[in-house]
């Protein structure tokens, strides 16, 4: 008899819902509308992601940079000291730098390069800011970080290049921009590398190094020539990559192949009068002292430029830091997917910026994934509102073959999205059990 009572009361109980009800998910009419269940497979994928949806993009100031300008240029290396003072020799000594062989020339920042196009056809139309540049003779000069802009063009880099080489770069950024490529480039102004001459010379000056390569009797001539009286201990001076290099005058004139001996980009050619190294070391602590200046200049423009950098980077990371506050205090407008159902945790899954996430992002990342025990990995859905308003799409996805798993990296999620995941069967027996339990232990 008391058995009969209690199958009465169970099936009452249930019956009438009064201790446990099951969520699930079915097809038909519904408070929201019809109810529409389609299974996720490989085709039905691509007709969930066809809606339309653009993830929201992050504030402008996450794209800029605080901006670091171009390198640096330094001075070179500290040269030698300088000879120290010896007695009176009975003759100089010659002291010369090991061979020079100068290649083709390379050109440097500085450097003011033309280019030239013809005065007729296409190209003349294609290329005007070019034959502007040719007919006011206006070049192009070459910047610290190694390139030049070229109008219509942009930036083309030609430092450390040929003229060769130079117009093989133009060449291939016009042919790039569909311009016509016929044109001719030439060096108008040479200012990369310098040789300087100083001393018992008519004209000191600082000359040019240009395509022909320079030899130290073009210098000297290009200086007006020396202009000392006595021979016996006049003596030429070259200074180079740190090292101090003699060669007496009388040496010089005799030997045709001293006075082609090639310069080199940084050279200081001294003529001395007195043996000893008095007037030469004078004039090299000058260049090292200009060289010195130069280098601290740059330094101050540098820090200069370092501290706008700081106040910039600073002022970016206040934005982005305040712009995270506001994220956290949740005032940014955000979309959202919701998670429901038997998974690690249920919460509201936050879509990303500026990429669209899948259902398997959801499942894995802040729901801590399905549980084995209690999750119907069978019984997966992904509730989403039909574009009218008058139902709901019940995507299902039946997982239990895992290899449809992979189905899920590929379903895109939308704003709004409910993720459902349905209970064991053995977990809903075991609940309603455990409801009831106190109950039937009562009777």
């Amino acid at each position: 008899m008391r058995n009969s009572i209690l199958v009465a009361a169970f099936v009452a109980l249930s019956g009438c819902g009064a201790f446990y009800a099951s969520p699930n998910i079915e097809a038909g009419e519904t408070a929201v509308g019809e109810v529409q269940i389609v299974e996720i497979d490989a085709n039905t994928v691509k007709v969930a992601n066809q809606s339309d949806y653009r993830p929201r993009t992050l504030p402008a100031i996450f794209a800029r940079s605080a901006g670091l300008g171009s390198g640096a240029r330094g001075a070179g290396a500290v040269p030698a000291p300088a000879f120290s003072p010896e007695d009176r020799p009975a003759t100089l000594a010659t002291r010369l730098p090991a061979p020079y062989q100068p290649g083709s020339y390379q050109i440097g920042v500085g450097d003011v390069i033309l280019l030239s196009t013809p005065t007729t056809g296409s190209t003349v139309e294609a290329l005007t800011g070019l034959l502007q540049a040719q007919s006011r003779r206006q070049g192009y000069t070459v910047q610290d970080d190694g390139a030049i802009t070229i109008p219509e063009i942009g930036r083309v880099r030609v430092v450390g290049l040929t003229l060769e080489e130079a117009e093989a770069e133009v060449f291939e950024a016009l042919v790039a921009n569909q311009i016509d490529p016929t044109f001719s480039i030439e060096i108008a102004e040479f200012n990369s590398q310098r040789v300087s001459l100083g001393g018992a010379v008519r004209n000191p000056k600082t000359l040019p190094i240009t395509l022909k390569p320079m030899n130290l009797s073009e210098a000297i001539t290009a200086a007006g020539g020396i202009t000392v009286k006595d021979q016996d201990y006049a003596s030429i001076r070259l200074y180079r990559d740190g090292s101090l290099y003699q060669i007496p005058l009388k040496s010089y004139l005799a030997d045709p192949g001293i006075q082609k001996l090639a310069l080199k980009d940084g050279d200081s050619v001294f003529v001395d009068t007195e043996f000893d190294l008095d007037k030469a070391q004078g004039y090299f602590a000058q260049q090292i002292q200009l060289a010195n200046f130069r280098q601290t200049a740059r330094a101050n423009a540098l820090n200069q430029l370092q501290s706008e950098v700081n106040l910039r980077r600073g002022e970016l990371n206040e934005q982005r830091a305040n712009y995270q506050t506001r994220i956290d205090l949740d005032a940014v407008e955000r979309d959202y997917v919701y998670i429901a159902g038997e998974v690690g945790v249920q919460n509201r899954f936050v879509l990303p910026f500026e990429r669209k996430a899948s259902l398997a992002d959801a499942l894995f990342d802040e729901t801590e994934g399905i549980p084995n025990r209690t999750g119907n990995i069978s019984e997966v859905y992904v509730l989403r509102a039909t574009a009218d308003g008058t139902g709901v799409q019940a995507w299902h996805l039946n997982a239990v073959n895992a290899a449809n798993l992979v189905l899920a990296t590929r379903f895109e999620l939308r704003p709004n999205d409910v993720v459902f995941v349905a209970e064991q069967p053995v977990t809903a027996l075991d609940r309603f059990i455990s409801q009831i339990a106190p109950t039937l232990a009562l009777l």
